[in-house]
């Protein structure tokens, strides 16, 4: 049984400043009751009969299964008031199961929402995804992975788009890509530099795979979203921190790299001195991360 909240707001602002505007809050896209597969709807204040979506992934080390409303807060409200649909999701966390269960998720939520867009007044001609550090990586490894189903690295054998929910149908695939600070390579993250050890057989990316990473090669190139990227791959925006303690940025100079040896357009904003997030969230990078999903939606 679908859990499902329709909030409609005339005139008066909620805590999120919006005025006229619907949301739909805690749905489920798994059609299951776990809270880990509940999304958020946002529609802007301005009326249209569709709107452009973008989904957004919240940063947690994969350690969180229930933070959507703070991916809304850190990276919606700018998407939000220039006209966009925001979806927030949440997906499971690595305590709850081991990759490739998060992107199953997230593609999941993907196809759900083209699979209901005339219910929430989505035009399914624009569907962006953007997430910060752990929620970058599910973005762009939703980005890369748009057509793969299944993948084998050696003896590895993997399931990339997953059976979850109602609408294994359709398409998970999306139309462009803004990545701020996730991890790509994570067997490279300590050569690298980083305050926290990424080695460690209880690191976040060790619990994502479920094993120290340096004894885990195929499952590590198996949940890097630089082994499927190909020519069809959709726009990506890239902002990391050269002081980044958690994620070096030498992640996403790897992802642009790849990207732009594929001649997929790509774009990489690196900028000095800022942090895991510090620095980075700003009205400057929001307004480029807008103006960069404005401009690939224009195009469709």
């Amino acid at each position: 049984m679908q859990l499902l909240t329709l909030i409609t707001v005339f005139g008066l602002s909620n805590c999120y400043g919006q005025q006229n505007s619907k949301r739909w809050i805690d749905l489920n896209y798994a059609s299951d009751t776990m809270e880990y597969h509940r999304l958020d709807i946002y529609l802007p204040e301005v009326s249209k009969p569709v709107y452009p979506a973008i989904i957004i992934i919240y940063g947690s080390a994969w350690f969180g299964n229930n933070l959507k409303q703070n991916a809304f807060k850190n990276l919606g409200k700018p998407l939000f008031d220039n006209g966009f649909a925001v979806v927030s999701v949440n997906h499971r966390s690595s305590k709850d199961a081991i990759f490739p269960a998060q992107i199953h998720d997230i593609k999941a939520a993907i196809r759900f929402i083209r699979a209901n867009a005339n219910k929430y007044q989505i035009d399914t001609s624009f569907i962006g995804i953007t997430g910060s550090s752990s929620g970058g990586h599910l973005a762009a490894l939703a980005g890369t992975t748009g057509s793969v189903k299944h993948f084998t690295v050696h003896s590895e054998s993997v399931e990339i788009e997953g059976d979850i929910g109602d609408y294994t149908s359709f398409s998970s695939s999306v139309n462009a890509v803004v990545d701020w600070f996730g991890p790509t390579d994570f067997q490279s993250m300590d050569s690298c530099g980083s305050n926290l050890i990424h080695d460690a057989p209880d690191s976040p990316e060790s619990s994502l795979i479920g094993g120290p990473i340096q004894d885990n090669t195929e499952k590590c190139t198996s949940a890097n979203p630089i082994t499927y990227i190909d020519s069809s791959d959709p726009p990506f925006l890239i902002f990391h921190g050269t002081a980044d303690p958690l994620v070096p940025y030498c992640q996403s100079e790897k992802l642009f790299e790849a990207l732009q040896n594929m001649d997929v357009s790509s774009q990489f904003v690196l900028v000095p001195e800022a942090k895991h997030g510090q620095g980075l969230f700003e009205e400057k990078y929001y307004n480029m991360m807008t103006s960069f999903f404005l401009t690939e939606s224009k195009k469709k």
